[in-house]
């Protein structure tokens, strides 16, 4: 499990006292990373080659931690889909980018999604417009920075039409 580095020789010949640090397997340190926080095979896989694993190591490491379940795109794909549905005021666009950039195929994505997101998408529109815009604010500014945070068009409309609907009465 674990190896020991050489020790250096120095320039005249003799030994260096340094002491040995041991050097984790691709494994164990697969391993500490899914511990710290959960990552789809791709980013992990990159992970190991940014530390210098070889290709062999880091195949047999995966293979090994999707055996024992410590590894799963779709259900860990699912969980971070969910949390940030539930939990953000991000567009559902912005979520599956943020996905695709976490490394999950746009299939597992796209498995994410719910049929219907016009009210989620109502509601994250409303927040992010109580966030950032007066309700006197200009309608045309609120629906470009809408649109431009990737929301649904027909959500966007509904939502600014919500927001500024005291200010008109």
């Amino acid at each position: 499990m674990w190896t020991r580095r050489r020790k250096r020789i120095a320039q005249d010949g003799d030994e260096a006292v340094q002491p040995c640090r041991p050097t984790k397997t691709a494994l164990v340190a697969a391993v500490d990373i899914l511990a710290r926080q959960e990552y789809s095979e791709q980013k992990l896989r990159e992970k190991l080659q940014r530390k210098g694993y070889a290709e062999e190591e880091i195949d047999a490491a995966v293979a090994r931690l999707i055996e024992r379940h410590y590894l799963d795109d779709v259900g860990a794909c699912q969980r971070q889909f969910d949390f940030l549905y539930h939990e953000s005021r991000k567009s559902v666009r912005q979520i599956c980018l943020k996905l695709q950039q976490r490394g999950f195929e746009r299939s597992l994505i796209r498995d994410c999604v719910p049929q219907d997101t016009y009210e989620r998408e109502k509601e994250a529109a409303l927040r992010v417009l109580s966030l950032k815009f007066k309700p006197s604010a200009d309608r045309q500014k609120m629906l470009a920075s809408l649109y431009r945070s990737g929301f649904d068009s027909s959500a966007l409309q509904a939502a600014v039409s919500e927001y500024t609907a005291d200010i008109e009465e």
